[in-house]
C-alpha cells in the first residue's frame, strides 16, 4: 500500500485543476492523480466543436505536457479505475489491484452519458460520445458522404450536428419541440433550428427513437413517431449522470451527484468533490446544484486543491458556459432554465442580445448571444438580487 499526502481521483479537468491549488498552498505533499482513461488529462470542449473544424488539434487539447505533473511531483496511475474508498482506513483501491492511502482525497469522476432503454440501443458501433477516443473513432467514421443520426437536442447533440454538418448528412431526433429546449426559450430554439435546416441538417422534433438495428454497416432507427431512418453512423447525446457509485458505497452523502459544503468538503471531513459531480451550495443563487460546464469544473477543481491543502476558503466563483452553434455564439451564467420566467432583449431579433431569466422577479441567469465580455455585468446583476420588472431590464446589458 502506497501512501500519498493527496489523492485526486479523476483524470478531468477539475481534477487536473486540483493539482494547481494543491501546489499553490503546498510545495511538498505527495499527489497521485488516478485517471480511468490512457491519455494524459485533457480539454473536453474541443471534442465537439474546435476539433472538427480544424482550429486546433489533438496534441494541442492536452491540459499539460508530462514534464508539468514530473515538475509538480505528481504521480500518475492512468488507465486504472477507482473501485473501492475505505473511508476508515483512508484508502482507495482501482482496478489494476493497487491501493492506496491517502491524508487528503478529491472525488472528481465527473458524469457518464446516459443510454437508450430501447431495443439495440447498445448496439456495437453507436456512439454515446463523450471521450477522446469516442472523437477519434467517429472522427475516422465520418468520412464525406455517408450519413449520421443524432439523438437528442440538447448541448452535445447540437454542437455535433453542426460539426458532422461539415461533410455527412446529419439527421436529428429528439423529444422537445425545439432545439435545447431547456436553456432556449422558444422563439431562439425555433429559430436556431430554422438555421440548422437551412445549413441542411434534417431536424425532426417531438420524436424518439423506439428500437435501433444493424444490418452489414448500416443501421435502422425507427422512431416513436413511426418514421424509419437509415444512416451509417448513430451518436447519442441524450445527457449523462453523475458517477456517484463510489461516494454511495463508501456512505458519503449523495443525491444529484456528491453532496458537498461551501468548502467542498463530503461528509467526510478528508474528502473532497469537484466539478460536474459535485452537488455544492451555490452563493449567489441561495440555492444548491451541480454544473457541468468547463469553468465550473477548471475553477472548483482548483479551489478544492486549496481547501485540501489547508485554505479553507468557501466557494464564492460564479461560472458561467459557453457554445457556438454556427453564426450563433453564447455565454451564460447563473440558472438558465426555461421553466423560469423569461425576457429577451433583442437588438437584433434571435440573434445579438440577452435573455433574462427571472424567478420572483428577481434575475437568476443570464444568456448573452454574440455579445462578448459582458460576464461580469451579469454576474453582478444576479448576485445583487434585486426586483425588477422585465421592462426595467431592457438595455441593462449591452
Amino acid at each position: 500500500m502506497k501512501n500519498f499526502d493527496y489523492v485526486i481521483v479523476g483524470g478531468g479537468l477539475a481534477g487536473d485543476s486540483a493539482i494547481q491549488g494543491i501546489r499553490e498552498h503546498d510545495t511538498q505533499g505527495s499527489i497521485l492523480l488516478l485517471g480511468e482513461e490512457l491519455h494524459l488529462p485533457y480539454d473536453r470542449p474541443p471534442l465537439s466543436k474546435k476539433l472538427w473544424f480544424g482550429k486546433t488539434k489533438v496534441a494541442e487539447i492536452y491540459l499539460h505536457p508530462q514534464h508539468f505533473y514530473d515538475e509538480h511531483g505528481v504521480t500518475l496511475a492512468l488507465g486504472a479505475r477507482a473501485e473501492k474508498i475505505d473511508p476508515g482506513a483512508k484508502s482507495v483501491s482501482d482496478s489494476n489491484g493497487s491501493t492506496y492511502r491517502f491524508g487528503k482525497l478529491l472525488l472528481a469522476t465527473g458524469t457518464r452519458p446516459r443510454h437508450m432503454a430501447i431495443p439495440g440501443g447498445d448496439i456495437d458501433g453507436i456512439s454515446y460520445f463523450r471521450t477522446l477516443d469516442d472523437f477519434q473513432r467517429l472522427y475516422g467514421e465520418a468520412r464525406p458522404g455517408k450519413s449520421a443520426l443524432i439523438i437528442g437536442g440538447g448541448f452535445i447533440g447540437s454542437e455535433l450536428a453542426a460539426a458532422l454538418n461539415i461533410s455527412l448528412e446529419v439527421t436529428m431526433v429528439f423529444p422537445s419541440t425545439t432545439l435545447c429546449r431547456r436553456v432556449f426559450p422558444e422563439p431562439l430554439g425555433l429559430a436556431v433550428q430554422h438555421h440548422f435546416q437551412a445549413r441542411g441538417i434534417r431536424v425532426i422534433p417531438s420524436d424518439t427513437p423506439a428500437s435501433i438495428s444493424k444490418t452489414g454497416e448500416r443501421y435502422r432507427t425507427e422512431t416513436v413517431g413511426g418514421k424509419s431512418l437509415e444512416t451509417d453512423l448513430v451518436i447519442a447525446g441524450i445527457g449523462v449522470e453523475p458517477r456517484i457509485e463510489l461516494a454511495r458505497e463508501a456512505g458519503l452523502e449523495v443525491g444529484n451527484g456528491i453532496v458537498v459544503n461551501e468548502f467542498l468538503e463530503t461528509t467526510h471531513p478528508d474528502i473532497y468533490a469537484a466539478g460536474d459531480i459535485a452537488f455544492f451550495p451555490y452563493r449567489a443563487l441561495g440555492k444548491s446544484m451541480r454544473i457541468e460546464h468547463w469553468d465550473n469544473a477548471m475553477v472548483q477543481g482548483r479551489w478544492a486543491g486549496w481547501n485540501m491543502a489547508g485554505a479553507r476558503e468557501a466557494y464564492t466563483y460564479q461560472p458561467y458556459f459557453f457554445s457556438d452553434l454556427f453564426e450563433l455564439g453564447y455565454e451564460a451564467t447563473g440558472e438558465v432554465d426555461t421553466s423560469l420566467e423569461t425576457f429577451s432583449d433583442w437588438q437584433k431579433e434571435n440573434q445579438t442580445g440577452v435573455i433574462y431569466y427571472l424567478r420572483d422577479g428577481r434575475v437568476k441567469g443570464v444568456m448573452m448571444c454574440n455579445l462578448w465580455d459582458r460576464i461580469d455585468a451579469a454576474r453582478e446583476l444576479i448576485r445583487k438580487g434585486e426586483r425588477v420588472s422585465p421592462e426595467s431590464l431592457r438595455g441593462k446589458i449591452r
